[in-house]
């Protein structure tokens, strides 16, 4: 079981935001300069922070979870609040949000157009709510990640940054050992990713007593062929200020804005981390004064959203009460108390197993339709979704029980085509199977593939549909399948 001190975490939770805060305060205003930097403190009044879109979309995650609850999240329920809630539409934030309109759900929303963006900054940015919601299991912290970030950045870079940021700060909450954090971390994307070889790189160049400056300049020749304001060379300045910094807050944060690039999101991601390995005692008072407790925001839309938290403590209280019942959702034996921290390491073992495979484990043009509380859909194309006429693309089709799924069902499938548009032979008859405990075949799930040809007439997009028709359910499920000509 999981014992988490209550006025630990709290006091973690609590810094963890204001760190935010400071961190995107001091490097809010040298977003995006390539050069080396020399910046010593704040160049804002004092008296608030200033607004940031890296906390604003946590908030409306928060509000998303507290309306949806645990029970019934997915990255679909993220989906929707991009077109409801968030105007922002510079880069991957606009690209997503057309694709979602066209109909492509995630991570084909993160993928279709969007080259040059889904290796971005934007994900890893939001992680800490997924770590204060899931603290010290890392596994769960990094699916709610993972569901984030492939809204739009799909299976890249950018989907792979946030899952190791996520893992960082969820493991923060039980361990203070920055290298036993980030060697966390580190399982849960590929080896091979750019985001882990960056920090690696910076782990190396640190041990070997080269200075940070260097080490920044070896960090960006290392990824100059993705460019300016990527993910990995801003986690490898993360790693810079973590590491470099040794433990003083101020040094810490100072070094990820004097590297450069996107300085409000890496010295934001830095000062948070800290707040949570250390709480508020490693919070210098002077810069905590500068900032103060007002949560300032800039990218929420006044139209739709829930009522988002005003101040950090607010945001506190709103988050905690989530705990349990996110924990709990997740199968994760779990209680606020009021003795000092426990979690055996049997247990750590159980929440901290998954790897890159678990959480990356499908193609990126795939989307999950999640109809009932029974099945799931998955659709997957082996390429991007886009055609001309007489094109051949194969599609697969995945029904999936839900939990608490309680009998073999049967479902009729019939696929629903353009005009003039041909499928060869699939079967009508999809038999989904009652879980098998004694083979541990669980959970069930029945797969289909088939062949789309695309007729003489493409239209800009061209949408058909995959009914599925089942004794236990009394209406269609339809399952749209989309391309663009």
């Amino acid at each position: 079981m999981l014992k988490l001190n209550e006025k630990e975490y709290l006091d973690k939770l609590y810094a963890c935001w204001i760190g935010k805060n400071i961190g995107g305060t001091i490097g809010g205003p040298y977003e995006g300069k390539q050069e080396m930097l020399d910046i010593q403190g704040f160049s804002s009044p004092s008296g608030e922070p200033l607004p940031n879109d890296d906390l604003d979309l946590q908030l409306v995650w928060l509000c998303a979870m507290e309306k949806v609850r645990p029970g019934h999240f997915s990255t679909n329920t993220l989906a929707e609040r991009w077109l409801d809630w968030l105007p922002p539409h510079w880069n991957e934030y606009g690209i997503c949000k057309t694709n979602l309109r066209q109909g492509f759900l995630p991570p084909m929303s993160g993928e279709v157009n969007n080259k040059k963006w889904k290796t971005s900054n934007g994900a890893w940015i939001r992680s800490e709510i997924w770590a204060a919601m899931a603290p010290g299991v890392v596994d769960v912290a990094a699916k709610y990640a993972t569901m984030d970030a492939m809204v739009d950045h799909g299976t890249s870079e950018g989907t792979c940054a946030e899952i190791f940021t996520a893992a960082i700060q969820s493991y923060a909450y039980i361990e203070s050992d920055l290298r036993k954090i980030i060697a966390q971390a580190l399982k849960k994307i590929p080896e091979t990713s750019m985001v882990a070889q960056t920090v690696k790189l910076v782990i190396d160049c640190y041990d070997k007593g080269i200075d940070y400056r260097q080490t920044r300049d070896m960090v960006v020749e290392f990824n100059k062929e993705l460019g300016w304001f990527q993910a990995p060379g801003n986690i490898g300045f993360v790693a810079i200020g973590l590491l470099y910094g040794e433990g003083d807050f101020k040094k810490s944060i100072l070094y990820a804005v004097n590297c450069g690039d996107d300085t409000d999101c890496t010295a934001g991601t830095v000062g948070a981390t800290l707040g949570i390995m250390h709480g508020t005692s490693i919070i210098p008072q002077d810069w905590k004064d500068h900032v103060g407790e007002r949560i300032v925001t800039i990218s929420i839309s006044g139209m739709y959203h829930r009522n988002p938290p005003k101040t950090c403590a607010e945001l506190c209280k709103r988050v905690h009460a989530l705990v349990p019942e996110i924990m709990k959702e997740n199968k994760v034996d779990f209680a606020f108390t009021a003795e000092p921290t426990d979690f055996p390491a049997q247990e750590q073992a159980v929440w901290n197993r998954l790897t890159s495979d678990d959480f990356l484990n499908f193609s990126p043009y795939s989307y999950l339709i999640d109809h009932y509380e029974q099945v799931a859909i998955r659709v997957e194309l082996e390429e991007e979704p886009y055609v001309k006429p007489g094109d051949v693309r194969k599609v697969k089709l995945s029904v999936i029980s839900r939990p608490g799924f309680s009998t073999t069902r049967r479902f009729q499938l019939k696929l629903l085509l353009p005009e003039g548009w041909t499928v060869d032979q699939y079967p009508k008859n999809l038999l989904l199977e009652y879980p098998q405990p004694i083979t541990g075949k669980i959970p069930g799930i029945t797969k289909v593939e088939f062949s789309i040809t695309a007729g003489e007439k493409v239209e800009a997009v061209n949408r058909m549909y995959a009914e599925l028709v089942a004794e236990c359910i009394p209406y269609p499920v339809m399952v749209p399948i989309i391309f663009l000509g």
